[in-house]
């Protein structure tokens, strides 16, 4: 069993990660159902919970079916980061995680995210900041660091945990590589080995199979995994990696009914939290995630992105599920 302050999770769990646009309630929802042990909201400026701006507040929500559940916030200013963290520990979470690993330009020119991580002195005020202003479990996801040149994880780490921070996920880039390139593990691997570091360690990129996430478990030694763009149109991913861990063997890709109930599901609870004209605004940009690499998807695509209601969607449904029902896909 792992513990993060008094949470208790799975000997190994699998953790969905904060993402923009993309971590909102009905994706989480999905994610839990279909095995992720611990989530995180998007992420929320603490300039924005401050200044009670609408978007940030809105990202707050969370609800009981998906606990244990974290609210991930950012920011570059001690103050603020000090009084977000009350605003967010009156609606109840689990936890609070420290955003030190957002790449974006945007958050970085303002002295947060990953821009953080040139000055970890900043780094360790803004944590104690946090601790010293709830009584939750505060933790942190970052990066290796600003670049090649400027790798500092270990120090991170260690700074990190004398702070107060209860777990620490680490992406295994660095700033400068975006997303891009291969995420280097090995260094996860050196700060869970090392001796001074008793908080849990998770480990963060490129995991996108539940064969991988095996190869990496066993080799890099952390104590659970983050997934976040392999979950992206695929919930189906935890379960498949928890399966795998327990029997070797590999679950069966979900049917294109199945694809489709997915998307049923998303988008009724999308409407249940945004209204259903919004709620289905924003699900389009989940469609061609759910269907990727399945032939002639494009059609139905088009359909989909002009549908207003659930009535409309359900049409477009029924019509997609008639046709690969009748699908060869052998030829």
């Amino acid at each position: 069993m792992i513990k993060i302050g008094n949470i208790e999770l799975p000997e190994f769990p699998l953790l969905l990660a904060p993402m923009e646009d993309v971590s909102d309630p009905p994706f989480r929802k999905l994610c839990k159902m279909h095995g992720a042990d611990l989530m995180y909201s998007e992420f929320i400026s603490s300039e924005g919970l401050i200044r009670d701006a609408m978007k940030s507040m809105k990202k707050l929500d969370i609800f009981d079916y998906e606990r244990p559940v974290g609210i991930q916030i950012f920011g570059g200013d001690e103050e603020a980061m000090s009084l977000s963290a009350k605003i967010v520990e009156a609606v109840n979470p689990d936890l609070v995680d420290i955003n030190f690993g957002c790449p974006v330009k945007k958050v970085v020119c303002k002295g947060a995210g990953a821009g953080v991580l040139k000055d970890i002195d900043l780094m360790i005020k803004l944590t104690k900041a946090v601790v010293n202003s709830t009584h939750l479990p505060v933790t942190v996801k970052t990066r290796l660091g600003w670049d090649t040149e400027s790798i500092n994880i270990m120090e991170v780490a260690e700074r990190l945990q004398e702070a107060g921070v209860k777990a620490l996920t680490i992406h295994a880039r660095t700033r400068a590589q975006m997303y891009k390139g291969e995420a280097d593990w090995n260094y996860i691997h050196a700060v869970k080995n090392n001796p001074n570091i008793e908080i849990p360690i998770f480990g963060n990129g490129d995991i996108d199979s539940a064969q991988k996430a095996w190869e990496y478990k066993n080799k890099f030694d952390c104590d659970g995994i983050m997934i976040g763009r392999g979950a992206i149109g695929y919930p189906w991913i935890f379960n498949e990696v928890k399966h795998f861990f327990k029997t070797g063997e590999l679950l069966p890709e979900p049917t294109i009914t199945e694809r489709l109930e997915a998307v049923r599901q998303h988008a009724e609870w999308s409407k249940d939290w945004k209204g259903e004209r919004l709620g289905l605004i924003e699900m389009r940009q989940h469609y061609s995630n759910y269907f990727r690499g399945i032939p002639h998807f494009k059609d139905f695509r088009r359909q989909f992105l002009e549908v207003f209601t659930l009535e409309e969607m359900d049409a477009v449904i029924a019509e997609a599920d008639a046709f690969y029902r009748n699908f060869d896909f052998v030829n």
